[in-house]
């Protein structure tokens, strides 16, 4: 059902791009939609929450290598900016600042801000350089000697940097360590990062909402 969703959310903004009537929203499409939804259901499968200990315990497993340094700075920035999978592998490094206090992000864009305003997140130096996206994200820019453009990249099997990642690429990193720490692989996705960090804040009692700058 999401797929079909999905392709009728294209059809219906190019129709509307196109200054043309959509035909999406007809008695006919809305009947074989739910008459679909009905046969097949629609109950999507919710991914679990990265809490602030899956991270640790998935953290153990990367390794000191030149994807294992990307993977690391990818999960914790991930975490603790709560960032969508699209906005990770959209940040460049012109839109990360460094300052005394931790990191600066700007999301140029995200599945909320279509008309892109772009917001600004901070991430604070972690206690433990070892989980602290700071260092982790330092760590990669220097091995990387990645200076402009994407921050996030494809590495071949030659250990050569590529083109950004793609979002699905961050699920699977996600499930990649979920799997080697000794939890469901199938239980987590790009999104668990987000949802972790919202989780997480939670039980420290601790509003997301009313902490976003």
């Amino acid at each position: 059902m999401s797929t079909i969703r999905r392709h009728l959310s294209s059809i219906s903004t190019a129709h509307k791009t196109a200054d043309l009537p959509t035909p999406t929203t007809t008695a006919l499409v809305k009947k074989t939609l739910d008459s679909i939804a009905t046969t097949h259901g629609t109950a999507p499968n919710a991914k679990k929450a990265a809490t602030c200990n899956d991270l640790v315990a998935m953290l153990e497993h990367v390794p000191n290598t030149l994807i294992g340094i990307r993977d690391r700075a990818l999960l914790l920035i991930g975490f603790a900016g709560a960032l969508r999978r699209s906005e990770l592998v959209g940040l460049n490094v012109e839109d990360i600042e460094i300052t005394d206090e931790g990191m600066i992000l700007t999301i140029r864009r995200s599945k909320t801000d279509q008309e892109g305003q772009g917001q600004r997140i901070a991430i604070d130096y972690g206690i433990n350089p070892a989980t602290c996206p700071v260092c982790a994200y330092q760590a990669w820019i220097e091995a990387s000697g990645i200076d402009s453009g994407a921050v996030f990249r494809h590495i071949d099997k030659g250990g050569h940097i590529r083109e950004r990642l793609s979002g699905y690429a961050v699920a699977f990193i996600v499930k990649k360590y979920a799997k080697e720490a000794g939890l469901d692989p199938d239980q987590y996705a790009g999104h668990s990062l987000r949802s972790g960090f919202a989780t997480t804040a939670a039980r420290n009692g601790v509003n997301v909402q009313e902490h976003q700058p």
